[in-house]
């Protein structure tokens, strides 16, 4: 390798590194003006700068006002049903339509995925006038299991998952039961699905983030903010025409992570094998 050649691979390494430690650290510099501004007093941080580093380490106030004025308990109950019922519901609906759309080979079948693909086009601001109106009809505002209905609604980008995952299931499997007189609920349910675990993790992972980090929905159909609040919606207890308090929003901020936090540290491995299969076979 010649001079030349040695020296423009050094400058590429050095560019490489240079411009990964530079968006790092503007990736990181949010969370860790969230982490200072959290331990902060009001009077420190009415006389501080963002960046400047608090006095004790030790002030767990911020944390214990926020937890108790926001209703955090509440809100992470709330938010932990919602989670669960619209994570299961979400992955049996998913799963079933994407049987039926890629194993059975019917007219319409291919009007139905180019809808689902047209739906996904269409901005959510643009239908919420005729969503609100059919959750006012049916009584679903202020209602906890109305918002879990409304969540559970399709996930597009989950079924074309779904799908994908079949289409590299060989049909071979669903013949040879079909042979020896298996109904196709026991086909999808014994066999089918136990083989869709990593296209179910990978979805979950989508679902889960955009439920527990959704505010505009939950703020708009959970007005009752006392006892329906999300942990999303509790955040914003803080904010208000007088002022904000961004010490206790900060502090609110790093509580409502840690649940994410846990769970990313225990299942990372289930985590990453599932985002992993999902992007080689999708």
């Amino acid at each position: 390798m010649s001079i030349m050649e040695k020296t423009g691979k050094a400058i590429l390494t050095t560019i490489k590194y240079l411009s990964l430690v530079f968006f790092s650290f503007f990736a990181l510099l949010p969370i860790v003006s969230c982490v200072i501004t959290a331990f902060k007093t009001d009077r420190e941080y009415q006389n501080t700068n963002v960046m400047t580093l608090p006095e004790s380490w030790l002030n767990f106030s911020n944390f214990v006002d926020a937890f108790k004025k926001a209703g955090m308990a509440r809100a992470f109950i709330n938010s932990t049903v919602i989670l669960i019922f619209v994570l299961v519901f979400s992955t049996i609906l998913g799963t079933q339509l994407a049987y039926v759309l890629d194993r059975f080979k019917f007219t319409g079948n291919k009007l139905i995925r180019n809808m689902f693909l047209f739906a996904t086009m269409l901005p959510g601001v643009a239908m919420q006038i005729s969503v609100y109106e059919i959750m006012y009809k049916l009584k679903f505002i202020n209602s906890l299991p109305g918002y879990i209905v409304l969540m559970c609604g399709t996930d597009v980008i989950a079924i074309y998952i779904f799908i994908q995952f079949f289409e590299n299931i060989d049909t071979s499997l669903d013949e040879s039961a079909i042979v020896d007189g298996a109904s196709y609920f026991t086909i999808f349910y014994k066999i089918l699905f136990p083989l869709l675990k990593p296209a179910i993790v990978t979805s979950c992972i989508l679902k889960g983030v955009g439920t527990y980090n959704e505010y505009y929905m939950a703020n708009l159909y959970l007005q009752d903010k006392k006892h329906l609040a999300t942990v999303a919606t509790s955040l914003y207890t803080f904010v208000g025409p007088l002022g904000s308090k961004y010490n206790l929003i900060c502090a609110g901020v790093i509580i409502s992570l840690l649940p994410a936090l846990i769970v990313f540290i225990l299942c990372q491995k289930q985590i990453y094998s599932g985002l992993t299969a999902g992007s080689v076979k999708g």
